[in-house]
């Protein structure tokens, strides 16, 4: 009997040191590989056509007395939303006059160096549209507004991109995906392969000025860290 109790005891210290044993091969293993981690960048990029375009046109007028200066810059303005009606920006973009800007020459002189005119009015008119192209065509007529007796101070298109949300989970699919073949690679020329993402951003966005005014550059960068196993 006692040999058998002792034969018993035995083997639960042999099975004992064999558990500790991989307790301390799989404490070994983690504590090598805890830190083998990769960092890596993936790229989704496009160009778009721009959707939406901000067209802003500006009349200035000079003199001594406000209220004429008032009149003629109502006039210039009623020309120009006449001249965009009979160009049939109706239904196509939406037409706002900007109220007066009023620069009081003489609080701004100094010296000896006298305005020639006490006031500059400055008066602005923008058009908003999502037909960037019936925009772009209209802008090339402009120089007509010379025949209805404005001249223009300043004339300027902004373009934009406005469907981004829709185009924001493909890109960030892509970018992630490209992470992941960075990753792999890295692993391959290591002698790993990589295991699970340890961290990960949602992605730093942005839309930028295209080399054609009429393009948009959508550009996402992924950052991931994977971690990597033999």
């Amino acid at each position: 009997m006692e040999k058998y109790q002792k034969v018993i005891s035995a083997a639960i210290i042999a099975v004992g040191l064999i558990v500790l044993g991989l307790c301390l091969k799989g404490g070994i293993d983690n504590f090598t590989n805890k830190d083998r981690r990769v960092t890596v960048k993936g790229l989704s990029e496009r160009e778009v056509d721009a959707d939406k375009v901000t067209w802003t046109m500006s009349v200035q007028v000079a003199g001594d007395d406000l209220q004429p200066l008032f009149g003629e810059l109502n006039v210039k303005m009623d020309a120009i939303q006449q001249f965009l009606k009979e160009k049939g920006i109706k239904g196509k973009g939406e037409v706002t006059v900007n109220t007066y800007d009023v620069t009081d020459n003489l609080a701004n002189a100094w010296g000896g160096n006298q305005p020639r005119y006490h006031y500059t009015v400055r008066r602005s008119l923008k058009v908003v549209s999502k037909n960037t192209k019936f925009i772009s065509q209209l802008r090339q007529k402009v120089d007509e507004l010379i025949g209805w007796d404005v001249i223009l101070d300043s004339d300027y298109a902004e373009y934009e991109y406005t469907q981004f949300q829709q185009l924001k989970p493909e890109m960030m699919a892509e970018a992630i995906a490209n992470a992941e073949k960075t990753a792999t690679q890295f692993a391959e020329n290591s002698h790993s392969t990589i295991n699970k993402i340890v961290e990960a951003g949602q992605g730093e966005f942005s839309i930028d000025d295209a080399d054609d005014p009429f393009k948009k550059k959508v550009r996402v960068v992924s950052t991931i860290t994977y971690s990597l196993k033999d």
